[in-house]
């Protein structure tokens, strides 16, 4: 009599490696749900006055206009929220650039996107006397929209079309060049040097909260088209000639990949400011989790990413307190070794 049971000794077959792979895949992202759960209420009830969860539960539900309810309506709940967004968006912003890019070393900057943000802010300002954050904001995010359409056109410009190199190097190129006149710029403009300065920074403190539920569907469809370009980049990290034997449209494939990290990446930093090595470290720790299979990659790196800007500005609150370190900086303290041990490792990072 034949049985679905696999007899003792018997290899398993291939489908039921790969359920269970499917299986503990899935059972790893709802521990980072719950991860990302932990460290939001930790931003809710950690700070320079200590407020109870259950007490950060009233102020949400049921506020009677208490000093916590005040703290925690008024400050803490933007802040997290702004974490949350900017976290998720940078994070899987970071996953796109290193699979398009081939490069375990690239970040969302290494495309423009920050620069681009950082120079349309600053010429607003400099030009137009622009003070208000929610005007200037959508400056930064149209700055960063166009310096990334400037580098994928120059980045295709060749015979080939855009790779790897020519958008890494585009991308360098335009990077640079924007530095320079943003340097130019807040040298000779006090204005423009003191809020280039707040916002280069990087912070979710002081942020103003009127300006979350317009960004919130730009990083929606980036997270979207995102999802949509997994398949593609899967294909390509077996080489382009192979992608394309298999039915896919390589320029298109990278036109989507970049408007995702585009519409990820500025509204990340026209809200929070440039919150460096994110996008460079989360990718790295999803991909230990999660494997090359940038369909899974993309989430692990969404929710790692938003636990770890939660947790860096929780921890920058505990370590100087009654005062806190700004999370741009936090972000760099532990973001500068671990790129000196990315750069270190003996055996080379496959994507």
């Amino acid at each position: 009599m034949v049985t679905g049971a696999a007899r003792p000794g018997a290899l398993p077959s291939a489908g039921s490696v790969l359920d269970a792979a499917r299986r503990h895949r899935a059972a790893v992202l709802l521990g980072l749900v719950l991860l990302t759960a932990l460290a939001a209420l930790a931003s809710l009830v950690i700070g320079a006055r200590h407020v109870p969860a259950g007490a950060v539960w009233g102020a949400i539900v049921s506020p009677s206009g208490t000093e916590d309810d005040i703290v925690v309506r008024s400050l803490r709940l933007p802040r997290t929220a702004f974490g949350l967004l900017a976290g998720t968006a940078l994070g899987v912003a970071g996953a796109l650039t290193q699979g398009h890019t081939r490069n375990p070393l690239a970040d969302p900057g290494l495309l423009g996107v920050t620069q681009g943000a950082a120079f349309a802010m600053v010429l607003s300002i400099f030009t137009l006397g622009v003070t208000g954050v929610r005007t200037y904001i959508w400056f930064g995010f149209a700055g960063a929209l166009l310096a990334s359409v400037l580098v994928f056109a120059l980045g295709g410009a060749g015979r080939g079309g855009a790779t790897p190199l020519t958008l890494a190097l585009a991308g360098a190129a335009v990077t640079a060049f924007l530095h320079g006149l943003v340097a130019g710029l807040v040298l000779i403009d006090q204005q423009a040097m003191d809020t280039y300065r707040f916002w280069q920074a990087g912070a979710l403190a002081g942020r103003d909260a009127g300006v979350l539920p317009a960004l919130l569907p730009f990083v929606l469809a980036g997270l979207v088209l995102a999802m949509v370009n997994a398949p593609a980049l899967n294909a390509l990290a077996l080489g382009e000639d192979v992608a394309r034997s298999l039915g896919h449209r390589i320029r298109l494939a990278r036109a989507v990949g970049i408007t995702a990290i585009t519409l990820l990446t500025g509204a990340a930093v026209a809200a929070c400011g440039a919150l460096a090595f994110l996008g460079l470290i989360v990718p790295h720790l999803a991909r230990a989790l999660s494997g090359p299979d940038h369909r899974w990659l993309l989430p692990f790196s969404g929710l790692l990413g938003a636990a770890l800007l939660l947790a860096a500005d929780v921890t920058g609150r505990l370590v100087a307190r009654p005062g806190e370190v700004e999370v741009g900086i936090m972000l760099a303290l532990i973001g500068g070794p671990f790129f000196i041990a990315l750069v270190r490792r003996r055996k080379p990072v496959r994507l």
